[in-house]
């Protein structure tokens, strides 16, 4: 059995493989540049989960480490799930010492629900109170922008 590690050093990530992962994988960040995912690695709390040598699963925390934490981007390789791994890198998140006492912390999921929920997370007790603003194409339009 692989060695299995967790780091929260961004020097230590894959960032090709999460950026491939996101871009070309994920449901909610298809496109996205590969500058603006070394920008919110640069800018966020970062779990990168390793068996052996190899990164097979990551999240992000973007954070005031104070009282508000948003989970995103928490992905396992396609041929690396099954075998806990999104448990695991949830354990590690939620007992990191600088994410512990948060007011609020949030999550947005389309398909893990189940997860999550082992970990305290449920439905909005209050959703009137939350709004949004969505760009779904957001990564697209990028490409027309101007500098």
């Amino acid at each position: 059995m692989e060695e299995l590690r967790i780091t929260t050093e961004p020097a230590e990530l894959d960032i090709p493989s999460i950026h491939r992962f996101l871009s070309e994988e994920s449901a909610w960040a298809r496109g996205i540049p590969l500058a603006m995912v070394e920008e919110s690695i640069r800018h966020s709390l970062n779990f990168g989960l390793f068996a052996g040598d190899r990164q097979v699963a990551y999240a992000r925390v973007v954070t005031d480490y104070a009282t508000f934490a948003y989970l995103v981007d928490v992905f396992v390789l396609a041929e690396q799930r099954g075998k806990g791994y999104s448990a695991q890198l949830m354990t590690a998140v939620m007992a990191h010492p600088r994410l512990q006492g948060l007011r609020r912390f949030m999550l947005a999921t389309s398909t893990a629900h189940g997860l999550y929920a082992k970990f305290g997370f449920s439905a909005p007790a209050r959703p009137q109170t939350l709004m949004e603003r969505f760009a779904p194409d957001a990564y697209a339009a990028m490409s027309t922008r101007p500098d």
